[in-house]
């Protein structure tokens, strides 16, 4: 068992009184608990509340004033310090047998074009194994196929854009493994979280990060295609079918980004 303190420092400015929805509370559903809660705080100090949306993530609302607004956050979490678990032998359920709720995340969406690469999918990995493996050769071909820069980095890529770019930032890198995999008839959704440097040589200054999550054998299970490698002390924020379900600031009128400053660190 282990302690990762994480968090964020955020600073936005309005030039109006602007409505916001916040996706950067970490999900507490089937995480070992908290050591310290999150304290959350605004500077300065206005309203917000808290709600579920339809994928169960903790959304925050709030009015930013108009001027400069920062939003921080601070916790410590219990992980349980293990390696991304590793099952190869973890097989792949046909269509007809998928629970109901999987099947929302092997349809097409914003940045997942299935009707676009179903034809390649097939090509590339029809005669791969299914189950983990194929999964893993997905992983594999988005991994080699985007080259990641943060200074290409474009919030409107769809996966489709990012193969045939093969540039991106992790949200390419999943986008492009999740459409795959759909287009495989496996389920999968993007995820949102923090990553921290545990058991790898630091990675640079430290940022929210995107993977996936694809159900193999009756469970949800982590793969990193930007990373391609196993980890330590995922901490979940959201899930959604891709980016578009889950953004970290969703504004209902003009915002300029200040700063950004976020941490995720072994105690």
């Amino acid at each position: 068992m282990l302690l990762i303190r994480h968090g964020y420092e955020i600073t936005v400015s309005c030039p109006q009184p602007t409505p916001m929805v916040c996706m950067l509370t970490v999900q507490p559903d089937g995480a070992p608990p908290f050591a310290e809660p999150e304290a959350f705080t605004a500077d300065p100090a206005i309203p917000s509340h808290t709600y579920r949306d339809l994928f169960g993530n903790v959304c925050r609302r709030l009015i930013a004033p108009p001027g400069v607004l920062t939003l921080t956050s601070d916790a410590v979490i219990r992980n349980d310090g293990e390696w991304d678990p590793l099952v190869p032998d973890a097989g792949q359920a046909p269509v007809q047998d998928l629970p109901d709720d999987c099947m929302v995340y092997l349809m097409g969406s914003r940045y997942c074009e299935t009707d676009r690469m179903s034809q390649l999918a097939w090509s590339l990995f029809g005669q791969t194994a299914p189950g983990w493996a194929r999964v893993q050769a997905i992983c594999d071909f988005a991994h080699e196929r985007i080259g990641f820069d943060y200074q290409c980095a474009r919030p409107t890529r769809t996966a489709f854009e990012a193969y045939e770019e093969g540039t991106g930032v992790c949200r390419d890198f999943a986008h492009l493994a999740l459409t795959l995999c759909r287009c495989m008839n496996i389920p999968a959704r993007y995820v949102n979280g923090y990553l921290p440097d545990i058991g790898v040589p630091p990675g640079g200054p430290m940022d929210f990060c995107a993977w996936i999550e694809v159900y193999l054998d009756g469970r949800w299970r982590p793969f990193d295609p930007r990373n391609n490698a196993r980890r330590i002390g995922r901490i979940v924020i959201a899930r959604g079918r891709d980016a578009a379900d889950v953004p970290l600031i969703n504004s209902f009128g003009p915002h300029t980004l200040q700063s950004f400053k976020v941490w995720a660190d072994q105690v």
